[in-house]
């Protein structure tokens, strides 16, 4: 399932989403108007290596992107379930928000993997915590939605709890069937960091949201 649009208005201008939206975009160019060897070198400095655990390089691992399609299919969660979250949170608040999400996505990879070699980078762990804020806050928005079934496309309206509780639910499973291969293999999803980011996401949200979020139609999506 990959989301198009949400439902749930907001009702303030997402400066701090846009911002992240922009910084993880011209971060991604600068990585990619290198040559391979300095993008390497990059990332190896900015990247968060478990084995050398930097707390800078937490939050600089943060916005740096492996690929286009990394980038984009990040920026593009972060579009559609960022603007709701700040909405309700504020703009200062919800950077905070993210940030500590972002944060408690990487120890919990780094928890489950200590001693690897390879540079973590993405802000998927932040807005995964994004995505389970937003669970709590608008279970009852519908997600416009693409499912492929087989060689077709088709697009329905799904419930935000559904979906996000199928996102999650493939998060936790990957994790746990990719434990015996991650310690061999170099590279792949951070699958803990989705699961932590989310469930970080969860706790937050009811701690930092300060505003009762109203549709347009007066329901109460508490």
């Amino acid at each position: 399932m990959f989301p198009i649009r949400d439902t749930q208005p907001s009702y303030s201008r997402p400066m701090v989403t846009i911002l992240l939206i922009v910084v993880n975009i011209l971060v991604f160019l600068f990585e990619f108007s290198l040559d391979d060897y300095s993008r390497n070198a990059f990332i190896d400095l900015y990247g968060l290596i478990p084995e050398r655990f930097s707390l800078v390089n937490v939050f600089t691992s943060m916005f740096l992107h492996g690929g286009w399609l990394h980038v984009l299919g990040n920026m593009w969660f972060l579009w559609i379930f960022g603007d709701n979250i700040e909405d309700i949170m504020g703009h200062w608040k919800f950077l905070g928000f993210y940030l500590l999400c972002g944060v408690a996505a990487a120890l919990a990879q780094v928890a489950l993997n200590p001693v690897s070699r390879v540079p973590m980078v993405g802000a998927s762990g932040a807005i995964a915590g994004v995505m389970g804020a937003y669970m709590v806050k608008f279970p009852r928005a519908r997600i416009e939605t693409v499912i492929f079934i087989f060689f077709f496309l088709t697009r329905v309206d799904v419930p935000a709890w559904a979906m996000l509780i199928y996102w999650f639910a493939t998060q936790l499973f990957s994790g746990v069937g990719s434990i015996g291969v991650t310690q061999a293999s170099q590279g792949g999803t951070a699958f803990f960091a989705h699961v932590g980011g989310f469930i970080a996401g969860i706790v937050l949200v009811r701690l930092l949201a300060t505003r009762q979020p109203y549709s347009r139609r007066g329901d109460l999506y508490w």
